[in-house]
């Protein structure tokens, strides 16, 4: 078995390590215990079983364990400081925590048929747009499916959360009776993505699916049909709804999978989507475990800039939400932990969307926030996330008309979305400003038979009293304080929320305390 890393690869069966060409030179029990680390690198390795493992239990001093540690971590270019490949837990242990890529030999396959190696599967959802069928039996449909396949590969590369295999690999499959599990194998993919097209008189008719390769099951399937107009138009259209409706599929699932493992087997990937399942409950212990998750994902690997902002994102909800007993502290930690993750990664659209959100609330640079916003949307302009970001920065800076467009492309793009309460919420208090009072009170109805979030609430019992429906006011403000009991207006003025003088109006005509 080869093990890659970085630019390393670990041979288990010649014993040899090697940095690209290069031929690492490395001790026998140092070559043991790396082998050992990488083996075993979904847990925290105790010193004790690190020891029984490499020396047979016999004594071994802290100085000649730690002696150990440093000349594997200098073999493969990891130094004591910063520890990127294997880091040390105060007493708890080690572990490997660099991202390793298995590689084996294939048995009965003849030269030319594929790769030499099966790739080990990514630690984060992994995709493959395998070419469409086209059904037709037209040349030009030819074209256009394999137009189509491309732009719905470009449109999912744009989430760094996910892996996606690159079109050349991809399309080795074109025009052959395929496997899909041997097609996830071969490439090394969790899910794929298979579709045909099929012309008619003045139409196109376009079917996707999206399969597990490993167990074989149909998460998602649709059938789109157009007319055939303008052939990119059209490309773009079907594009925009596969992307939209699969990316959602796969990270529900993936949550999914990861609430199932064993604790003792999680990676930093697992704890991360647990805390994102926490935190999209947006209750106050789902919020506080949300943040023990995303914790737990940086010690595992202090790197992990998509962790560090959700956790930037839960400390500013606490302060929000008036779930926080120390709003000083939570604020701090927001702006640590979004500065953080901006540090490790400027360049991915969901961290720029989360650090645009949680600055707008917390810190209120408006300028800088829309810039970030805009450009988390320009990095991926087929994401929820970063269109729901959008919003809640315009929409907090005073600008609702623009928060609500955003906040209506990004029901567009996830329509069915589990966590659509959100947005809804936030065009219900843009409509507020606007005083389209009889609008916001239908969308926020629609976004509680998603969630009885408390926000939701608000704005409902606001929207309420300022069209003098005192009865239901009252009953909206009850949920309130049944939910936040603490709840007082000046509080949640000081909580900071800006540009919110109808909502806070209303509040206080609801009957709200003061």
């Amino acid at each position: 078995m080869r093990y890659l890393f970085d630019e390393y690869a670990f041979d288990t069966d010649r014993r040899e390590l090697h940095r690209g060409p290069e031929l690492v030179s490395i001790a026998p029990q140092v070559f043991d215990l790396l082998e050992y680390l990488i083996l075993n690198r979904e847990r925290v390795v105790s010193k004790e079983g690190l020891i029984n493992a490499i020396w047979n239990g016999r004594s071994v001093s802290d100085a000649a364990l730690t002696t150990r540690l440093n000349v594997a971590r200098s073999a493969i270019g990891d130094s004591g400081e910063e520890q990127r490949l294997i880091k040390t837990l105060p007493r708890k242990g080690f572990r490997f925590v660099g991202s390793v890529r298995e590689a084996r030999k294939l048995a009965g396959l003849n030269p030319g048929d594929a790769p030499g190696s099966v790739p080990a599967l990514p630690d984060k959802p992994s995709i493959a747009v395998l070419p469409f069928a086209n059904m037709s039996g037209d040349p030009e449909q030819e074209y256009f499916a394999d137009g189509m396949v491309e732009e719905i590969t470009t449109a999912l590369s744009r989430f760094k959360g996910l892996f996606v295999i690159a079109r050349n690999s991809s399309f080795t499959f074109k025009g052959k009776a395929v496997d899909i599990k041997e097609v996830g194998r071969r490439l090394g993919v969790r899910y794929v993505l298979e579709g045909a097209v099929r012309k008619a008189p003045g139409k196109v008719r376009i079917t996707g699916q999206l399969i597990d390769a490993i167990t074989g099951a149909h998460i998602w399937a649709d059938r789109f049909e157009r007319d055939l107009t303008d052939v990119f138009a059209l490309q773009d259209e079907v594009t925009i709804a596969v992307v939209s409706a699969i990316e959602p599929k796969m990270l529900q699932t993936e949550i999914a999978m990861a609430t199932r493992r064993r604790p003792e087997n999680l990676t930093a990937y697992d704890f991360y989507l647990r805390a994102a399942q926490q935190f999209y409950l947006a209750t106050r212990e789902g919020v506080a475990e949300a943040i023990r998750l995303a914790h737990r994902a940086l010690e595992l690997d202090p790197r992990f800039g998509s962790a560090a902002a959700l956790a930037g994102v839960c400390h500013m909800l606490n302060v929000v939400l008036g779930y926080s007993n120390d709003p000083q502290f939570e604020r701090k930690e927001a702006v640590r932990l979004v500065r953080l993750a901006l540090s490790l990664d400027d360049g991915d659209p969901d961290t720029l969307a989360r650090a645009s959100m949680t600055s707008a609330f917390i810190v209120g640079d408006s300028e800088a926030e829309i810039e970030m916003a805009d450009r988390a949307v320009a990095l991926n302009p087929n994401s929820w996330r970063t269109w729901h970001g959008r919003g809640e920065v315009y929409r907090v800076a005073g600008l609702p008309e623009e928060a609500i467009r955003s906040f209506e492309r990004a029901i567009r793009l996830s329509p069915v979305d589990s966590w659509q309460y959100m947005t809804l919420t936030g065009i219900g208090q843009a409509l507020i400003e606007l005083r389209r009072f009889d609008e916001a009170i239908v969308v926020l109805k629609k976004a509680l038979r998603q969630n009885l979030y408390v926000a939701t609430y608000r704005c409902l019992a606001s929207a309420f009293a300022h069209l003098g429906r005192d009865a239901e006011a009252h009953d909206a403000a009850a949920r309130v304080l049944e939910i936040d009991p603490a709840f007082t207006v000046s509080a949640h003025i000081a909580r900071g929320p800006k540009n919110v003088k109808l909502l806070i109006e209303g509040l206080r005509k609801a009957g709200l305390p003061e």
